[in-house]
């Protein structure tokens, strides 16, 4: 991957954070007002783009900054030594600030008031295991399919989010970039702000197990046999 500069790099983890809450909460917006009260379809409406958007991101930016877009995922990259605490920490701030604007934004293309605070419950253990298996996945998802195919790992990325949308009891928010900018719409979307530390403290869990998991599940071991994992077939 070509080398690209600092400010290049946060500006593509603001850009692509900010696009993609604009469409968790602008769909989520849209879909609610279209779907007549039908809660299924309106979280369909919601899915559906924001796994989309997420191949987009990730195709268009991953080559700039890696297009992580999460700090639970920059946290992962850090423990596996991919990028530094100092960078690490400059991208969770480029986040943050680009998923706050997402979200504004997406209120003002709906006509909303552009600053709100959430007030949907989302609390409990069920709701930070859903978070803390989200984001397990999520990574797990990242590093292994890098492992076995770069390439495909913006549509396993946009395909995981979507599947787990509806697999988890949270709808897999598995980023606390997106946690705080959806604690500040009073949308379909919206978390009360008090209930964001739960998912914000199972996300980070979930990332440092899948960190340490994918290490050592993708470690190909020095004495093991040169066979593809197949079975054997009979003579």
């Amino acid at each position: 991957m070509a080398a690209y500069d600092t400010p290049r790099r946060l500006a593509a983890e603001a850009l692509g954070t900010g696009f993609l809450l604009a469409t968790v909460v602008g769909s989520g917006i849209m879909a609610e007002r279209l779907a007549g009260g039908n809660a299924a379809l309106a979280l369909l409406g919601n899915t559906i783009p924001t796994g989309a958007i997420l191949i987009v991101l990730i195709t268009m930016l991953g080559p700039i900054s890696g297009a992580h877009f999460n700090p639970a995922v920059t946290l992962a990259f850090a423990l596996r030594g991919r990028i530094t605490a100092a960078m690490a920490a400059a991208y969770g701030a480029a986040q943050l600030v680009g998923g706050i604007c997402g979200t504004g934004i997406a209120h003002a293309m709906f006509d909303l008031p552009v600053l709100q605070v959430g007030t949907t419950d989302r609390t409990g253990p069920a709701l930070w295991g859903a978070e803390f298996v989200a984001t397990f996945g999520l990574v797990l998802v990242i590093f292994a399919t890098a492992h076995a195919r770069a390439s495909a790992v913006p549509m396993a990325v946009g395909l995981y989010i979507t599947a787990a949308y509806w697999f988890t009891a949270s709808t897999s928010f598995a980023n606390p970039a997106v946690t705080v900018a959806r604690s500040l719409t009073d949308t379909i979307s919206g978390i009360l702000p008090a209930h964001g530390p739960g998912f914000v403290g199972a996300q980070l869990a979930g990332a440092i197990v899948a960190a340490a998991t994918a290490g050592w599940l993708c470690r190909p071991s020095a004495d093991a046999p040169a066979d593809t994992g197949r079975p054997v077939e009979d003579a």
